[in-house]
């Protein structure tokens, strides 16, 4: 359900499994965990692309599996602690909306390219459930403090434009065409050397991420 696609060292990893909305297994995080720790060695993947086959990139967490414990699993935390350590460049080419604790691995990027329709959506406060612990402050550090304590306290769903507006992500584009215009953006990375992409990128400051000190929660 997650697929891999290597060419010219773009690595594309696609979240496949359209008949339940993209939702996601322990297994499906750990082998998106599995693909961004790999890239992460030399020689591996100058950009990563996530996305999503379908309409929808990720309706969250599988909700029988959250029952069964994935909504509490550090798996979340592996995955986005993986991408946002990563010396590549990393994209969120998004095809459509994005839920729950999928909101986890695309903060998480460098880049958010998002199609024209998608929603965006983080009802841990509804769900009884904390967000992951990176989430908040990667949220607040894109949208400010209150557009962040809007989405995660206040529930709010908001629409491409909004998520434009207010800085969740930097492109809009025509519905399917994200995945051409990420290979776009990833030009100049691609036409660099690994470690002068890797030097240009640790010259920006990472978003903040805190220590909450307490057990993992995610939708």
């Amino acid at each position: 359900m997650i697929t891999l696609d290597k060419t010219g060292g773009i690595w594309t990893a696609t979240i496949d499994r359209q008949d339940k909305a993209n939702s996601l297994t322990e297994a499906m995080l750990s082998e998106l965990a599995d693909i961004a720790e790999a890239a992460a060695a030399p020689d591996a993947a100058r950009v990563l692309i996530l996305t999503g086959a379908g309409k929808v990139f990720s309706a969250g967490a599988d909700l029988e599996a959250a029952r069964a414990g994935l909504a509490t699993s550090a798996v979340w935390e592996r995955l986005s602690a993986a991408l946002a350590a990563l010396p590549c460049l990393t994209i969120a080419a998004l095809n459509g909306t994005v839920a729950g604790g999928a909101m986890g691995m695309v903060l998480a990027c460098d880049i958010r390219i998002a199609a024209e329709g998608a929603k965006f959506f983080y009802p841990v406060m509804k769900l009884g459930f904390l967000p992951q612990p990176s989430d908040p402050a990667r949220l607040a550090a894109l949208v400010g403090p209150s557009r962040a304590k809007m989405i995660l306290m206040a529930g709010q769903k908001i629409d491409t434009a909004t998520a434009y507006d207010w800085g969740l992500v930097d492109r809009i584009v025509t519905p399917g065409t994200q995945i051409d215009i990420a290979h776009e953006l990833a030009q100049d990375t691609l036409s660099a050397s690994h470690a002068h992409a890797a030097a240009i990128k640790g010259l920006v400051a990472p978003a903040p991420a805190k220590d909450l000190k307490r057990p993992l929660q995610a939708t």
